[in-house]
């Protein structure tokens, strides 16, 4: 198997560091290259010392400069703030190298609705067509034929992943859609704020986002296409006190009458080939801690026909499955590799 070298931007971060993790046990990708302006001119090993005598460990840690950057890898993973990679990916496609974009920049297909919900001018606007939603349960044909890649947030992979059976099968009315979604700490980012400081975060529990959410115009986009309609939703966040994970309990309305057992089936069918989705049994539900570290995505599923409403729970890593983890798997489709290479032996963290 030819040795596929890719890059890093934003190596500091939390998304960056679990792609680095991830990166070093990968029989075909090498870590050639990793870039931040603050740790420029370390050892990639010294900066992450769990990296040490494993494959990357002797990387320097560089500024990004797009040449250098086309000249030492086939892909690159761009894991830096919204409104920065637009500038970064160009450059990038313009020298034939493959990119992974795990901020929003390309993730939203209108540039205005992005401008509206990110405050920031979209200089690639020629970009946006090209650009494939990464989200390889529904779009891994696309990707595999793809040079830029818009790895979805965190939160939409949850709650996307989550309404899918019940959109696909016709169980619930699109208007009616409320999701109340929760997150551990890592998923405001590494950067300090007051926010989330352990005393803020700690022996606590609050809202936050609330109308405005910047991940909400991706879902509504997505959901909508599943829907085949405009959808808009109500999504809400919080903030647990914990480093890592996503609960996203979703409350929906149904078509018709239905029974826990159809319903059950129908998700149990829809996602049989999926083996990242795990479907749990009727009346188990999701936790976090069972999803910890890994590509998994759990969904339960409960049905009140006092109220006629259908609850989906689904959990999932916020780091790996929602960020890092996702994104090996979208670069694996456009390497023409198995998507799970380096990521099929990923069980739960303890």
């Amino acid at each position: 198997m030819n040795t596929i070298n890719v890059g890093l931007v934003g190596i500091t971060g939390y998304a960056g560091m679990e792609l680095a993790r991830l990166l070093a046990g990968h029989p075909a990708m090498r870590l050639s290259m990793a870039c931040s302006r603050a740790e420029a001119g370390k050892r990639l090993g010294e900066f992450y010392p769990f990296l040490e005598h494993m494959p990357g460990a002797d990387v320097i840690i560089s500024v990004f400069e797009p040449r250098e950057a086309a000249r030492h890898c086939d892909l690159v993973f761009l894991a830096v703030p919204a409104g920065t990679a637009m500038d970064m990916a160009g450059p990038l496609l313009d020298a034939g190298v493959k990119v992974v974009d795990l901020s929003a920049d390309f993730r939203i297909h209108d540039a205005e609705t992005y401008e509206h919900w990110y405050r920031h001018e979209h200089h690639r606007k020629d970009l946006l067509r090209w650009a494939v939603y990464g989200l390889p349960e529904l779009y891994a044909a696309d990707i595999a034929q793809t040079s830029l890649t818009a790895n979805p947030g965190c939160y939409p992979t949850s709650v996307i992943l989550g309404l899918y059976a019940a959109l696909k099968n016709e169980l619930i009315e699109p208007d009616d859609i409320v999701v109340d979604a929760k997150s551990g700490a890592t998923g405001a980012g590494r950067k300090a704020a007051v926010p989330t400081l352990f005393c803020e975060v700690s022996d606590n529990f609050r809202a936050y986002g609330l109308p405005r959410h910047r991940h909400t115009p991706e879902i509504e986009q997505e959901i909508s296409l599943l829907a085949g309609r405009e959808v808009r939703l109500s999504f809400n966040t919080h903030l647990l006190p914990m480093n890592r994970g996503i609960l996203s309990t979703i409350y929906t309305k149904l078509k018709y009458p239905v029974t826990l057992d159809s319903v059950h089936e129908a998700f149990r069918h829809t996602w049989e080939r999926s083996p990242w989705v795990r479907v749990l049994p009727k009346g188990a539900l999701p936790e976090t801690r069972y999803v910890r570290g890994s590509m998994f995505c759990d969904i339960g599923v409960v049905v009140d026909p006092r109220t006629r409403r259908l609850t989906i729970l689904a959990a999932i890593d916020n780091l790996c499955r929602g960020a890092s983890g996702q994104a090996l798997a979208n670069a694996n489709l456009m390497c023409g590799l198995p998507v799970n290479a380096g990521l099929e032996h990923l069980a739960p963290l303890a």
